[in-house]
């Protein structure tokens, strides 16, 4: 089995490394084939990559909702594939140069529907790349099957690898648990779909049929990468995993061959702006888990890291961290730990203790962090 590598152990590799290669083109798109683009890029130089390839859909006609109204669906020329064996040919090609460029230590994060993931799942492991996880995204808010003829398609599919099977690889162990409450961060995650603000859209439509909720790359990239860490995604679309990891202080590197998506992903990134020092930073060490996590309200931006939270008589300040964590000078921990500590109590339910500042009507109000959960809990339900 593969060797799971430390934070500490990849702060002193990173310390000890020297400067990225001059000819490494992070914080740039690539234009063009990605193949072709990835050609361009240093053996062995990327701690990970996160690919969401065509899915290859075989849609045919136009789909409609009940009420006659037309649906958005991928009927775009880059999804097309005249048969599954240059599909086939399409994947081994890209999956090929996605081992040739990452580190020893490096990763691959690849995410696909019924449609292709068997497909892609057998041809990386033909390649060499050992399946770590296979992570069930499941859409708390999926699209309907309008024609009533199967079952709603409510899930898509992301494989975790690493270079081999005894090859190192990393993982936040700790900073996953705290995001989820003190809980094992499962393999199964609920997430929205990418909607409301975050859906780029021109003219009314959308930029990109199939952009990604930053909720998910943001657990992505917080799991299996460190500040620094430079990503690549070959299949960039309008920049999900650069915006995400730009607020994460990761570096980037896209390949898109569409101007229109390229010129939307740039404009995106350049509003990004990264956390500061001490909200990157992530829990390193070391009862039932509430309906929604605290870590879901990071993930999705409702409480962003940054930001100040207090106990209602305002004794004690914490600042929310990247993984859901909060820090109160030198202590840390979660909503319920840190409380719990600061008090000197048994136990403490975190919802209630800790309070935010929001902008109201005649200035600041004050609201238990209980108060975003629920507006979390809205915008899923709808």
């Amino acid at each position: 089995m593969g060797v799971i590598e430390t934070t500490k152990s990849r702060a002193q590799r990173t310390a000890k490394a020297v400067e990225l290669p001059l000819e490494l083109p992070v914080g740039q798109i690539l234009d063009g084939d990605c193949v072709e683009a990835m050609r361009s890029i240093p053996t062995a130089s990327v701690d990970l990559v996160f690919a969401d390839p065509p899915y290859n859909l075989q849609l045919g006609g136009d789909l409609n909702r009940p009420d006659g109204s037309h649906v958005d669906a991928v009927t775009d020329d880059w999804d097309k594939f005249d048969t599954f064996k240059a599909y086939d040919d399409f994947t081994r090609a890209w999956l090929t140069e996605a081992k040739r460029i990452l580190k020893p230590d490096g990763a691959l994060w690849v995410i696909g529907s019924y449609h292709n993931i068997y497909r892609v799942g057998a041809i990386l492991q033909d390649l060499g790349f050992w399946i770590l996880n296979d992570i069930v995204w499941r859409k708390s808010n999926p699209m309907p099957n309008f024609r009533g003829t199967r079952f709603t398609n409510a899930h898509e599919t992301l494989l975790w690898c690493s270079q081999g099977e005894k090859a190192k690889y990393h993982f936040n162990y700790r900073a996953m648990k705290t995001l989820n409450d003190e809980l094992q961060m499962r393999s199964d995650w609920v997430l929205p779909i990418c909607n409301g603000a975050e859906r780029l859209k021109e003219g009314g439509h959308k930029v990109h049929p199939t952009q990604k909720p930053e909720s998910l790359l943001y657990r992505v990239l917080l799991s299996t990468t460190e500040k620094g860490d430079v990503v690549l995604d070959p299949f960039f679309g309008t920049g999900t995993t650069g915006a995400v990891a730009k607020r994460l202080g990761r570096q980037w590197i896209g390949c898109e061959r569409e101007g229109v998506y390229r010129n939307a992903a740039l404009k995106r990134i350049e509003k990004e702006l990264p956390l500061d020092e001490s909200a990157l930073t992530t829990m390193q060490a070391g009862r039932s888990a509430p309906k929604v996590a605290f870590g879901a309200l990071v993930e999705n931006g409702y409480l962003k890291p940054g930001t100040e939270l207090f106990d209602k008589k305002r004794r004690w300040k914490a600042t929310v961290r990247a993984d859901g964590s909060l820090a109160c000078g030198k202590q840390t921990g979660s909503i319920h730990g840190l409380g719990k500590e600061l008090q000197g109590a048994p136990s403490c339910n975190g919802w209630t203790f800790w309070h935010y500042e929001v902008d109201g009507a005649d200035g600041k109000d004050v609201k238990p962090i209980d108060a975003a959960r629920q507006l979390y809990l809205l915008a899923v339900e709808d």
